[in-house]
């Protein structure tokens, strides 16, 4: 495994991609049925939102019962925020070098939205855009999981806004090329975006003297 390799492996769990679990042992029934659920909630709460979406309508996408869903999650509320849960290892992205780290949070980003576009990052994106519940969710994680740890990485002024700056121009970038489908960021080369908006997150993170 070369290094590109081995950082890709090391960093699959930001941006919603969720890391395997029990790797090689078979999944149970009942874990294929809640795998199920999980996928057609992300998929119903990003097409039309948390107030819209219905457990009726998700377990017929999971081609489950609706007591299924009940069974395994309770209230929607409680799916909703199991569907769209997901960690960013910033401590695992973050070197001694500003460059190489924010090159890590943004491949990972995009390399993440790119393999799975229903992802629980992905999805809580979506249903932002239509609720206040998935909106207050979604600053919650940003703020705890990016901009916290980001900031207390940075050693100069402004350090919360920098970090916030970052999250918002890496969000920016995500979005437009992976949601809105923007036709010169949603075909560009990855390492083109990367060669040009490392520098400039780079210059946040570590501010010049």
């Amino acid at each position: 495994m070369n290094e590109h390799e081995a950082k890709t492996a090391r960093t699959r769990t930001a941006a919603g991609v969720t890391r395997a679990t029990g790797e090689g042992v078979p999944e149970s029934k009942g874990e294929r049925t809640r795998r199920r659920i999980l996928e057609a909630a992300r998929r119903q709460f990003a097409r039309v939102g948390f107030e819209r979406a219905t457990i009726r309508a998700i377990a017929a996408e999971a081609e489950v019962d609706k007591a299924s869903v009940i069974q395994y999650f309770g209230t929607k509320q409680d799916l909703f925020r199991e569907a769209v849960r997901w960690e960013i290892p910033i401590a695992e992205l973050t070197t001694e070098d500003p460059a190489e780290s924010v090159e890590n949070y943004l491949r990972t980003m995009l390399s993440g939205w790119s393999k799975d576009p229903d992802s629980p990052m992905t999805a809580l994106v979506r249903a932002s855009m239509t609720g206040e519940e998935a909106a207050e969710l979604l600053r919650r994680r940003i703020t705890e999981q990016a901009v916290d740890p980001i900031a207390a990485t940075i050693d100069g002024p402004d350090a919360r806004l920098r970090s916030a700056l970052v999250g918002a121009m890496m969000m920016g970038i995500a979005t437009q090329r992976h949601l809105l489908r923007m036709p010169d960021l949603a075909e560009a080369d990855l390492e083109d975006i990367l060669r040009l908006a490392v520098p400039l997150l780079g210059s946040l993170i570590a501010p010049a003297e």
